[in-house]
């Protein structure tokens, strides 16, 4: 079972200069599509703050990118995005969702990325500690133990393993985070995981049972912590400063995790 173990940059730096807008072009398509099951079952509103950035730097003559997030009754902060320079050999894409505090569902987790090889990341975010309520892992990653060790033994996948040890804090045991040659037997191995994870999530949604009331401001502060310190500590923001700078970067940091958000937080802002 192969791993990789590189920072983003040197994956970058260390690679031949290769147009990957077909791979960038794959990864948009599959993002709408689960982005359009998304929009089917929750009301959403795009947040203001993010309007600006619904495209930013000097795409398609260079370095650009997109950025939309959304809040709804049941969603805390959707967030829907590209950054990246396809025609030479980078992109990052987005698709997150953190849900409000009405329900304990584990939050929804996607990025994808072509450094100029694949790479994808697949994962239910906690909203407990697993080790201590060992219900929550029963429920929502012990079933899925069997598929997860299917594809870590894939000899095409290699399991990466950041150099963070914060971000391979943030793992759930059932987290796919892989590196890949982007053939078409990869990509559509990628697709399918991601379709079959979101249809999922979405039953977990529909079944779940409502948080008690009295619990609802912990949980959502919980959250909060845990997406902005991912959303800070992500070792792929040095590619955004590389391409816009550290202000631009900080701006576009802050709406992955809604530092900038107009619209209430559902269950927090009355």
């Amino acid at each position: 079972m192969a791993e990789t173990l590189q920072h983003v940059e040197d994956m970058v730096d260390s690679s031949p200069v290769v147009d990957v807008h077909d791979t960038f072009h794959y990864y948009q398509d599959l993002l709408a599509a689960l982005k359009a099951k998304m929009d089917a079952r929750f009301e959403l509103t795009r947040d203001p703050s993010t309007l600006e950035l619904e495209s930013y730097g000097a795409y398609p003559d260079g370095p650009g990118g997109s950025l939309a997030a959304y809040s709804g009754p049941e969603v805390d902060w959707m967030v829907h995005s590209w950054l990246g320079n396809p025609g030479a050999s980078f992109a990052n894409l987005h698709l997150t969702c953190w849900l409000g505090p009405q329900i304990a569902v584990p939050h929804l987790g996607l990025a994808l990325l072509v450094w100029p090889g694949g790479w994808f990341y697949l994962d239910s975010v906690p909203r407990a500690n697993l080790v201590e309520d060992g219900e929550y892992y029963d429920k929502y990653y012990a079933p899925l133990d069997e598929e997860w060790l299917e594809l870590r033994s894939d000899p095409q996948f290699e399991y990466f393993v950041s150099r963070a040890g914060f971000i391979r804090a943030s793992l759930s045991p059932t987290a796919y985070c892989y590196s890949f040659e982007r053939s078409r037997r990869n990509l559509d191995i990628v697709s399918q995981k991601a379709h079959a994870h979101v249809d999922r999530w979405l039953s977990w949604v529909d079944e779940a049972a409502p948080v008690p009331e009295g619990e609802r401001v912990a949980l959502a502060a919980r959250d909060l912590r845990i997406r902005r310190n991912i959303a800070d500590r992500d070792p792929a923001n040095v590619m955004g400063v590389r391409y816009f700078g550290q202000e631009t970067t900080e701006r576009l940091v802050r709406g992955l995790w809604g530092g900038d958000r107009q619209l209430p937080r559902p269950g927090v802002t009355p």
